[in-house]
């Protein structure tokens, strides 16, 4: 089964910039809301576009990176 694609970014959408799939909200932003504090439940209902199974999904993406492999 093939895992679904969370971070997306392409040169249309936030000049680039990753962000959550079908949104425009950045996983930068994402990240500073959960580093503020801020829970799931919170963030959906103040950004009604992102759903759990998607921030968590980032999170998954995140998680498994090769980025964070080297840290």
């Amino acid at each position: 089964m093939r895992k679904a694609k969370w971070i997306v970014s392409d040169k249309d959408h936030l000049g680039g910039e990753p962000r959550v799939r079908d949104t425009r909200i950045s996983i930068s932003l994402l990240l500073e809301l959960i580093a503020c504090g801020m829970s799931i439940e919170k963030i959906t209902k103040e950004y009604p576009s992102l759903t759990a199974k998607s921030i968590r999904g980032v999170l998954r993406e995140l998680a498994g990176s090769r980025a964070l492999a080297s840290v």
